[in-house]
């Protein structure tokens, strides 16, 4: 697929596709003429990414961890251990980006059901 489709199908923007290219986190085929052809997994792999960006990870951690992510190596390959630390940092943000969520929903429930009960 090209680089259109790819960026379609991942909500992903081209430039931001042409970024991860140029960080090494996504490799695709040029053709003859230059043209990226993208693989079926670099879906996946795109949507790794962001999700890994979305956690607040940068792209040289994410290109460590891609390998292991996504099946092409095991755990004592990939820099996994090393970077435990900042793993368990990130988890920590996440966790408690959840659960301040989670107190926001609750607090709009109960805004929502004291409106309900006056109409």
């Amino acid at each position: 697929m090209l680089i259109g489709e790819l960026s379609q199908r991942t909500g992903t923007p081209t430039r931001l596709l042409r970024y991860y290219e140029d960080q090494g986190l996504i490799r695709p085929h040029r053709r003859p003429g230059g043209f990226r052809e993208y693989a079926e997994a670099d879906v996946r792999t795109v949507r790794c990414i962001r999700t890994l960006l979305a956690a607040g990870i940068g792209t040289l951690t994410i290109a460590e961890l891609l390998p292991f992510l996504l099946g092409d190596a095991r755990i004592e390959e990939s820099g996994c251990p090393e970077l435990l630390p900042e793993l368990y940092q990130v988890h920590r943000r996440v966790s408690d980006a959840i659960a301040n969520l989670l107190a926001a929903r609750d607090v709009l429930d109960s805004v929502i059901a004291a409106a309900r009960s006056l109409n």
